[in-house]
């Protein structure tokens, strides 16, 4: 039972710490059992969320893209302590579009979500994963306990996309197990 996985950055910023993160945790689950697709917001505009207005074709594509995975993994710079204007847009957009027959799409319904950042501080945007938590939690999603938040994120990746820190590779490696135990686990009780 391969894991199908949708990792994301909470930025599109150019040189972005946190998009440099999400992609070297791609390349850490490329020798696991999963499948994985990393998913650049940039490519899905949305306007503020407003319910006057019509639900944005990008919406419906992320609310399916969100419901056809397992799990996320979520890589969110910290602002003021808390998650960035576009994730916070881009997970509220998700958790009101429907389908056209006007059933939930069920993009966070028993999906799991492994929890990262990544900040030139020295706490590594720890203080917005909490943020995160909450809103994520409010949504149904299943959080992790394991989180990773990288600071000092200037040297803490290479040019390579690579871990400098073994600390940082420790805590990414437990992170990704918990994630592909834990949709494994919860597709074997299904299939029970």
């Amino acid at each position: 039972m391969t894991a199908s996985i949708l990792v994301f950055a909470g930025s599109t910023r150019k040189g972005s710490h946190n998009v440099k993160l999400a992609k070297a945790l791609v390349t850490g689950l490329g020798n696991k059992n999963a499948d994985v697709e990393y998913l650049d917001l940039f490519d899905y505009p949305l306007p503020v969320l407003n319910e006057d207005i019509d639900v944005p074709e990008n919406a419906h594509a992320l609310a399916k893209k969100f419901a056809a995975h397992d799990g996320f993994i979520i890589v969110s710079p910290e602002y003021n302590s808390s998650l960035t204007p576009l994730l916070k847009n881009t997970l509220d957009w998700v958790s009101v579009t429907r389908a056209p027959d006007g059933h939930s799409y069920g993009p966070y319904a028993d999906k799991f979500v492994f929890l990262c950042s990544a900040s030139p501080g020295s706490i590594g945007g720890l203080r917005g994963l909490y943020h995160l938590r909450s809103v994520l939690m409010n949504v149904g999603a299943e959080i992790l306990t394991p989180q990773l938040a990288v600071g000092n994120a200037g040297s803490a990746i290479d040019d390579s996309g690579s871990l400098t820190d073994p600390r940082h590779q420790k805590m990414m490696e437990k992170g990704l197990n918990a994630l592909i135990h834990s949709i494994e686990c919860h597709k074997a009780h299904q299939a029970a």
